[in-house]
């Protein structure tokens, strides 16, 4: 699974060819979030409340580079990096 972004101790990644919706992982620790790219917002997973913050904002400052590297990944190409949140 490719790695997009990391930032702030939190992993971004997009699974080739992945189930709809159109979504990404968010791996803190031993948590991980399944994040909805339209529209925004938790599909499945538990992070602390920070975490969940950060990722949702992240993902609102890049949601068409995210929807972007879905079409990508699901046509097997490999998705750009994403800009962390700073």
């Amino acid at each position: 699974m490719p790695e997009i972004a990391r930032f702030y101790g939190i992993i971004i990644k997009m699974y080739y060819r992945d189930h709809a919706p159109p979504h990404f992982h968010a791996e803190y620790g031993e948590h991980e979030l399944l994040i909805t790219i339209s529209p925004i917002g938790v599909f499945e997973g538990h992070a602390p409340p920070r975490v969940r913050s950060m990722v949702l904002e992240w993902c609102a400052l890049h949601q068409a580079e995210l929807a972007d590297n879905w079409t990508r990944c699901r046509t097997g190409n490999k998705p750009v990096v994403v800009a962390p949140l700073e």
